[in-house]
C-alpha cells in the first residue's frame, strides 16, 4: 500500500453481533457528522444492497461497499478512491465485527475487521447492555484483544435501561481500560421497520428524512462527538484504480420499490466510463427505452408487487421487444421477474414477462444466502464464457422449474456446488446472484 499524504480519517461502526442498533448510531452519525458541517463519506463492509441507500439518505454522498472476499486490491483501491474531497469517513460493518466466511476470498475472508485494518481505521463497538452490567466489560474487552494490530477507539453502549445501569456498566469499562464514547438510552421507537431481507428499502420509509434526524438528535445528547471525530484515523490508502467499465454504452436500468437492488460501484464505474444510464420504473409501467443497448433488471422485491407486474402491459411489450435483438439481464427479483410466472405468498400464479421459462414462488419459501463464485458456461452482458464473477445471494423465493439452459457453474464461498446455476435463452439471461465484481486473474 502506498501513503497518501491527503487521506481523510475515518472509523468503522461494528458490534458483537448483528441486532445491537449499529445501523441507527451509525445512520444518526452520519448526519450529525453532516449537521457540524463535515462532509462525510459512508461505507459499508460486506455485501449489503439496502444500508448504501440509507447511508446516501444521511450523508448526502453515495456510499459503497468494501468486500475482501469478493475484491481485489484493484477494486479495493477503487472504492477507497471514492473518499476523495471528504473530510471524514465511517464505514458500517455487517454482522459481528470478526465474522466472515471460512475459505479465503481474493483478498481476505469478508470480515468487516478486515475492511478496518486495510484502511487503518479505528473500530467503535456498539454493544447492547441489554440483560447485563459490568459484564458488559469482558466483551468489549475480548473484542479490544482478539487482534492486537486492530486498532480500538471504544465502545458505545446501547440499550441502557437506567442511570444506575449506566453506572456500573461504565465501571466495568474503566476497569477494563475501555473508552465509553456514548450510552444510549433504551428507546423502543428508534427502529427501522423490517422485513423478510432486513430493512425495507430507503425510498419505502414512510418518513425517512425525519427518523435521520431523529437518530442524530439522539446521538447528539448521548454520544461524545468530539471524542469520535477525535478518535478517527487516516491509514494508508490503497492504490486507486477503476472501478468496473460498464457492460454496455447505453444501458437501461430498472429502479423503483421493485428493482432497486444495485451495488453503487457498478453503477458509478459505468458511469465513470461514459456509460449512459437510462432509468425506468416497470411499476409505472414504463418500456425500457427503445434505443438502450442493454436492459439491465436489478433484484429488489418483484413478489410484493407479482400483480403490479403482470398488469404492467407497456413494460413487458417493450422488454419483449428489446429481447427480440439485443441484450437483457436479471438478478434475483430481476431474474424472477424475466420468468414465465411467480407465485406469491397467497399461493396466486402471476404471468411474468415470459422470455424465460423460469417459475418462482413465495409462497414455498426456502432461505438462500451467501456468496457465490459463478463460472459462466454462456456470456452475459459485459462477460464473456469462461469468465469468473464473484456475487451474493440473498432470497427466500423457490424454483418450481427452471427449463432453460443453465447459465453457469455456481459455487458456494467453500467452493461446493450451488443449486441456483441461472439460466439463458436468446439475448436474455439472469442469475440469482447479484453481482459484485468479475475475477481479473
Amino acid at each position: 500500500m502506498t501513503e497518501f499524504p491527503n487521506t481523510p480519517p475515518g472509523l468503522m461502526i461494528s458490534a458483537p453481533a448483528s441486532g445491537t442498533g449499529k445501523t441507527t448510531v451509525m445512520l444518526g452519525l452520519l448526519r450529525a457528522l453532516r449537521d457540524d458541517g463535515l462532509t462525510v463519506q459512508p461505507y459499508k463492509s460486506g455485501p449489503d444492497y439496502i444500508d448504501p441507500a440509507f447511508h446516501r439518505a444521511a450523508a448526502g454522498r453515495a456510499s459503497f461497499n468494501f468486500d475482501t472476499w469478493a475484491m481485489d486490491e484493484g477494486l479495493l483501491g477503487g472504492i477507497s478512491a471514492q473518499m476523495a474531497g471528504a473530510d471524514i469517513c465511517v464505514a458500517e460493518g455487517s454482522m459481528g465485527l470478526f465474522d466472515g466466511v471460512a475459505t479465503r476470498g481474493q483478498t481476505g475472508f469478508g470480515s468487516s475487521a478486515e475492511t478496518a485494518l486495510a484502511m487503518g481505521w479505528p473500530v467503535v463497538l456498539v454493544i447492547d447492555v441489554g440483560g447485563q452490567a459490568q459484564s458488559a466489560a469482558a466483551t468489549a474487552l475480548g473484542f479490544k484483544s482478539y487482534n492486537p494490530d486492530l486498532p480500538f477507539a471504544g465502545v458505545i453502549l446501547n440499550r441502557v435501561a437506567s442511570p444506575r445501569h449506566e453506572r456500573l456498566t461504565r465501571v466495568g469499562m474503566e476497569q477494563a481500560g475501555i473508552k465509553v464514547l456514548g450510552c444510549l438510552p433504551r428507546r423502543g421507537d428508534l427502529k427501522l421497520p423490517e422485513r423478510h431481507l432486513g430493512l425495507i428499502q430507503a425510498v419505502e420509509h414512510p418518513d425517512l428524512e425525519a427518523a435521520i434526524a431523529g437518530y442524530a438528535d439522539f446521538l447528539r445528547e448521548n454520544v461524545d462527538l468530539d471524542a469520535i471525530r477525535a478518535a478517527a484515523r487516516a491509514g494508508p490508502a490503497l492504490a486507486p484504480h477503476p472501478l468496473p467499465a460498464p457492460p454496455a454504452q447505453r444501458i437501461a436500468l430498472a429502479r423503483d420499490a421493485a428493482f432497486s437492488f444495485t451495488y453503487p460501484h457498478l453503477v458509478t464505474g459505468w458511469r465513470a466510463a461514459g456509460a449512459e444510464i437510462l432509468p425506468f420504473s416497470p411499476l409505472a409501467d414504463e418500456a425500457p427505452a427503445p434505443d438502450a443497448d442493454l436492459v439491465w433488471l436489478p433484484g429488489g422485491y418483484p413478489e410484493l408487487h407479482a400483480g403490479t407486474l403482470a398488469a404492467a402491459t407497456s413494460f413487458k411489450a417493450g422488454l419483449r421487444a428489446h429481447a427480440q435483438t439485443k441484450p437483457v439481464h436479471g438478478e434475483c427479483g430481476g431474474y424472477m421477474a424475466l420468468g414465465a410466472g411467480l407465485t406469491d405468498k397467497d399461493g396466486v400464479r402471476h404471468e411474468m414477462v415470459g422470455l424465460l421459462g423460469l417459475e418462482t414462488s413465495y409462497e414455498k419459501r426456502k432461505f438462500n444466502l451467501g456468496y457465490r463464485r459463478a463460472v459462466l458456461s454462456h456470456p452475459i452482458p459485459g462477460f464473456d464464457r469462461g469468465a469468473a464473477l464473484r456475487g451474493h445471494e440473498f432470497h427466500y423465493s423457490s424454483i418450481l422449474d427452471q427449463p432453460d439452459a443453465p447459465l453457469a457453474e455456481v459455487f458456494d464461498a467453500d467452493g461446493n456446488p450451488a443449486a441456483q446455476s441461472g439460466s439463458w435463452r436468446g439475448h436474455v439471461t439472469g442469475t440469482f446472484f447479484h453481482l459484485i465484481t468479475g475475477e481479473t486473474g
